[in-house]
């Protein structure tokens, strides 16, 4: 009986050290979100360089917690708010935070 109870302890201590070692915190991310925001990225990517308006490959893409990020260069300044439209457009993205700039801009 003493075994089991102790064993039952071990359990529940080792399940409780795994559950909060992949939590969240405001500055990093769960293993769920991280999942979910690599898929997210992912799709953004694809989506900005399936666009046919789109014309540059400069785009980079980074997401956290479904926070989208877009830095990079773009051809003209239609196509910084094109990016932020599609980038927008995808499932799973809260907001977008569009840091393009145009060739040749500053």
């Amino acid at each position: 009986m003493k075994n089991i109870k102790l064993l039952s302890t071990a359990f529940a201590a080792i399940a409780l050290a795994t559950t909060l070692g992949c939590a969240s915190t405001a500055t990093r991310e769960g293993t769920g979100e991280y999942i979910d925001d690599t898929v997210i990225t992912t799709k953004v990517k694809a989506a900005v360089l399936n666009e046919p308006t789109l014309k540059s490959t400069e785009v980079n893409v980074e997401t956290f917690k479904g926070v989208v990020q877009l830095s990079g260069f773009v051809s003209d300044a239609a196509d910084v708010g094109k990016a932020g439209e599609v980038a927008r457009g995808i499932k799973g993205v809260t907001s977008v935070r569009n840091d393009l700039r145009v060739k040749g801009r500053q």
